[in-house]
């Protein structure tokens, strides 16, 4: 098979992180290397993979990183019931309406760091610093980051082509609203490009042929899946399997849970990899 190939990789939080390196870590075992795509479009956690991949680090050594033992006395977030509500809340107002949707949860989640309910932008630097070992875009390879403008609600897109350093981009892409700080870029606010989908898979959608990877595979109120943004395009989607849920937990943030969700992908992997062989080329 010829033609463009592109990779989707969505958001799921810490543990959608290491679901997806285990899985594309197991894949390669398997002698199918899906991280050569054309474009990778990279959302929230997915955009943190998209990164390390596009940036040329080995995958054995990414999945070491995410079975490493948490280190004593790690912060954990939780989208506990406040935020939860948050995101109802937003989701009531904006009538079916996925940009005011998105400006809803850009401007609660200012609010919220405003009055000290996140982590520091500092602090949030530094997560996504430990995870970007390589900060440059890869010159030769397309990585599409995805974000929205807290104030307006309109989707936006990194690619290294405005000057946006990859460190700003992923920032904000992963900028989870209420319950990490808004990331500040070019005199604008962005939040999660999971405020707009959690695969943003109509990104991809000038390849030829696109596998998905999507740790969150429901969409929800003017949300659309992935399965419905890449409606037209060959495609093969895949969300974690029943063991895989079952380490992720009811967490996604939590990095107890990450090791058992790396070795979870690892696994799916083996079970999956000759259908992606066939359809990947």
């Amino acid at each position: 098979m010829s033609g463009r190939r592109g990779l989707v990789l969505g958001g799921g939080g810490v543990t959608g992180i290491a679901w997806m390196t285990g899985l594309l870590a197991g894949l390669q075992e398997a002698g199918v290397d899906i991280t050569d795509a054309d474009v990778v479009v990279g959302t929230s956690a997915g955009s943190a993979v998209g990164a390390q991949v596009t940036t040329g680090l080995p995958l054995p050594d990414l999945l070491a990183r995410q079975l490493e033992p948490v280190a004593p006395g790690a912060t954990v977030e939780n989208l506990g019931t406040r935020v939860l509500l948050g995101f109802g809340w937003a989701m009531l107002r904006s009538r079916g309406d996925l940009e005011d949707f998105g400006r809803r949860l850009g401007q609660w989640s200012v609010e919220r760091a405003a009055a000290g309910r996140t982590p520091t932008l500092e602090e949030r630097y530094a997560a996504i610093r430990a995870r970007l070992p390589v900060q440059e875009w890869a010159a030769d390879r397309t990585l599409r980051v995805t974000a929205v403008d807290a104030d307006t609600g309109a989707p936006r897109v990194f690619d290294g082509s405005d000057g946006v350093p990859l460190l700003d981009a992923v920032a904000a892409s992963c900028a989870v609203p209420g319950v990490y700080p808004p990331v500040p870029i070019g005199g604008q606010r962005y939040v999660d490009g999971g405020a707009r989908s959690t695969a943003n898979a109509d990104l991809a959608s000038d390849c030829d042929r696109v596998v998905a990877l999507t740790p969150i595979p429901r969409a929800v109120g003017p949300m659309r899946s992935a399965a419905a943004q890449l409606e037209g395009t060959p495609s093969v989607i895949f969300a974690p399997d029943a063991g895989a849920r079952a380490a992720i937990g009811k967490n996604v943030l939590d990095p107890a849970a990450r090791a058992a969700s790396a070795r979870a992908g690892r696994t799916q992997a083996a079970r999956v990899a000759d259908q992606i062989r066939d359809f990947w080329g």
